[in-house]
């Protein structure tokens, strides 16, 4: 018999970067999670990091879903993540010292597969293999999050489920690191790890993390079903996705608001809204194309003005971000790959002072315009960006929460933004701290 949605069931959004990540959605998961009773992180791993600025102190959150902030909010940790549990511990303890419940409130899937010591070892010894070589740097964090996924897709991997296992877990790690020892000490001229201190240490954080493995796809079904609002939590953006992004300058997971589903383990019929966040200007941080950008060394430049206003610095790596105009060609994209419900504009106070606003609206590729970002990363590479220009405004933004209280052309921007993109801007972020939103329309209501 077909499962019947219950009457009572509570109202689901989604949270998407729609750019290379770092587009503040740590801050607007927060915001919502006013109006959430879960929160869900479903796919990447501690390569990606949340900031969060409430009440002036700011908090890094690398794993963890950022509704950890609020006192009563389950947060849930999916499939679709991978986990590297000594980095997990590490990230509870830090947040118990602050003051907050943890360990009570943190749900994380027995699916999620595992980072291990020698992931760590591969990701690395390959970044510095291309580098000597000359293939050039993929931009990864190093911290294994690339080799975990590929184990999981190999049908190789170890899983949260198998710490609870000694003996199973002794044999798929013997057979698992064979394999990685012979790359690394073979391929990737690199020293190969031992198996007992592995085992030893993942045995010991295992007694910590039992008592929060748990059946998560199920445990949201019948929260839902139950009235609760839960709030899915993406990490990194739309254009490193593995599929859909600048490839092969991508992250290793699907990071759309269609994984939203397969990552936490429930239908999506669960996925009542898609927010997209977005903002008012282009980062990215690593290798790869980025039509837009702008140099950001040289005091006086745009450039450098949002690098160092923005204070555009990795949270997770501490890597400076490349800057430049906001490329409505490439959100555009996002747009039709997430199903976008509505966007929220984040950093819009960073622009302030400004004499004028570019929008990259499309690009010239081999003699012809197009006005949407191509799937072929050689192909970002050649185009050309076209841009709209726009006044600047001299008045500040920062904090205003009401929209006819921003300068005319502040809006005017953001207006023409709307126009081309297609869809509706919601939300928008004047300020760090979760007060500083003007709010159009609300994504639970």
């Amino acid at each position: 018999m077909q499962a019947t949605k219950a009457n009572n069931a509570g109202r689901n959004v989604v949270v998407v970067g729609t750019q290379w990540g770092d587009e503040g959605k740590g801050k607007v998961v927060d915001w919502l999670t006013t109006h959430a009773q879960a929160v869900v992180r479903f796919q990447g791993g501690h390569n990606a990091g949340h900031t969060l600025v409430i009440k002036g102190v700011r908090t890094a959150l690398q794993l963890i879903p950022s509704g950890i902030m609020r006192d009563g909010v389950a947060c849930y940790i999916g499939n679709g993540v991978v986990v590297d549990p000594t980095h997990l511990l590490l990230e509870i303890e830090r947040l118990e010292g602050i003051g907050l419940d943890v360990r009570s409130r943190l749900y994380v899937s027995e699916s999620c597969p595992l980072i291990l010591p020698f992931h760590v070892e591969v990701d690395k010894a390959r970044e510095a293999l291309r580098e000597t070589s000359g293939a050039g740097k993929i931009g990864t964090t190093g911290k294994g999050i690339g080799p975990a996924y590929e184990d999981k897709v190999a049908r190789r991997a170890l899983r949260v489920q198998d710490l609870k296992h000694p003996d199973r877990f002794a044999k798929k790690l013997h057979e698992l690191l064979e394999m990685h020892n012979f790359a690394l000490s073979g391929y990737l001229k690199s020293k190969a790890l031992e198996f007992q201190p592995i085992f030893d240490h993942a045995m010991k954080v295992a007694e910590e993390l039992k008592p929060m493995i748990a059946d998560v796809g199920y445990m949201l079904y019948m929260a839902n079903r139950q009235g609760a609002n839960i709030l899915f939590e993406g990490a990194q953006g739309t254009l490193l996705d593995i599929d859909h992004g600048t490839y092969p300058y991508v992250t290793s997971s699907n990071c759309v608001a269609g994984n939203a589903s397969a990552g936490s383990g429930i239908g999506p019929d669960m996925l009542h809204y898609i927010l997209g966040i977005t903002k008012a200007y282009t980062t990215r941080v690593g290798s790869g194309p980025f039509p837009s950008e702008l140099p950001i060394d040289e005091p006086g430049t745009i450039g450098h003005h949002l690098s160092t206003v923005g204070q555009e610095r990795g949270v997770v790596t501490g890597r400076m971000r490349r800057c430049g105009w906001l490329d409505a060609a490439a959100l555009k994209r996002s747009i039709i790959i997430n199903g976008i419900s509505g966007l929220c504009i984040t950093k819009l106070d960073i622009l302030d002072g400004l004499d004028e606003i570019k929008v990259c609206v499309g690009y010239e590729l081999n003699g012809r315009r197009i006005d949407i970002l191509p799937l072929d990363a050689d192909d970002i590479i050649a185009c050309q960006p076209i841009y709209d220009t726009f006044p600047g405004w001299t008045e500040t933004t920062a904090g205003i929460t009401q929209w006819d209280a921003l300068p005319l052309n502040a809006r005017r921007y953001l207006e023409r933004v709307q126009e081309f993109i297609g869809a509706p801007i919601d939300m928008v972020s004047t300020g760090p701290d979760r007060e500083h939103t003007i709010l159009l329309r609300h994504p639970y209501k």
